[in-house]
């Protein structure tokens, strides 16, 4: 549906889009993950034909995209990072100017709002003011806004940053019923639990570059084979120990935390056997080992060096 090649895009002697390549395929859910200032946002701008580049191109089936395309804006929402809402105006007088904006008649509009508003759940909300809601429910009426001529394709950019974690699930679980009408949806989000459940690809962006463009179960099959686990012990174990245990060949690291140790190492099962050695000629009794695998985070640090920050970003981030 969307394809992006070679984007480049400059600020100054900054170059935020470095020369970003990747599709959108028709339905498909596509998280688009990067540290604050890596040039997600950028990105999503110039997709959705508010910025142009300095080089390269964007598709929609087929169609060049260019600023200010007529024909693009009808089939793209846009739910911005920033709220694109009036305070003053009730939830529906909100629908109404943007249904406006879209050229909607009456009858359609109204048959949209109902169905944007029951979906963000804020049917009850229509006739209040804007300035009355919390955090999480402007941003609900934030993508009711962007589905009212329904779009083909949905960017969301961080939709769920800066709710509590009650609008935050239920963002969520709006993303996922669009998700099954079978919308496309590309995301930006810092939470990796969301991006993990939510999305069939993920495209990964560091100063500007793209550094991995894989599914979840793709980029896992980047790391190396270091193995992380949980021992419950009892009683706790001397420094002494803990000094053994890492000595142990293939093991990588022996943290102390509540209730038992983690460890890593580059082959558990092989590993296994001399750590329950060590543990039991101290006399620690080992009550449950837990094999933890890798998440979307690990992945990411793995890739870039560094965590995901949650800092607020530059406006050209």
């Amino acid at each position: 549906m969307l394809s992006l090649v070679n984007l480049i895009k400059r600020f100054g002697d900054r170059t935020a889009v470095n020369e970003v390549s990747f599709e959108v395929a028709t339905g498909q859910t596509l998280g688009l993950l990067g540290p604050n200032g890596a040039g997600k946002t950028t990105t999503l701008s110039i997709m959705s034909g508010l910025a142009k580049q300095d080089s390269g191109t964007v598709t929609f089936d087929g169609r060049v995209v260019l600023p200010g395309d007529g024909f693009f804006k009808l089939h793209v929402g846009l739910v911005p990072q920033d709220l694109a809402l009036y305070e003053e105006l009730t939830a529906w007088q909100n629908l109404e100017l943007f249904a406006g904006l879209y050229g909607l008649s009456t009858p359609k509009f109204r048959e949209r709002a109902d169905d944007a508003l029951s979906l963000v759940e804020l049917s009850d909300r229509r006739s209040h003011k804007v300035n009355t809601f919390s955090g999480g429910m402007k941003r609900r009426l934030n993508i009711a806004a962007a589905l009212l001529h329904d779009p083909q394709l949905l960017l969301l950019d961080e939709p769920t940053v800066g709710v509590d974690p009650q609008s935050r699930n239920a963002i969520f679980e709006n993303l996922l019923e669009l998700k099954r009408r079978g919308k496309t949806l590309v995301y930006t989000t810092h939470y990796m639990e969301e991006a993990e459940k939510l999305c069939d690809r993920i495209v990964i962006i560091d100063h500007g570059k793209v550094i991995a463009n894989d599914t979840v179960h793709g980029l896992y099959r980047r790391l190396p084979p270091s193995q992380t686990a949980f021992l419950q012990i009892d009683p706790p174990i001397s420094n002494d120990v803990i000094a053994r245990l890492s000595g142990l060949p293939m093991v990588d690291s022996v943290i102390l935390v509540p209730q038992g140790l983690q460890i890593e190492s580059a082959d558990f099962a092989a590993s296994l056997g001399p750590i329950l050695s060590v543990l039991n000629g101290a006399g620690t009794r080992v009550a449950a080992v837990q094999a933890g695998g890798a998440n979307l985070e690990d992945v990411f640090i793995y890739l870039t060096g560094h965590a995901l920050r949650d800092e607020k970003a530059p406006a050209s981030a």
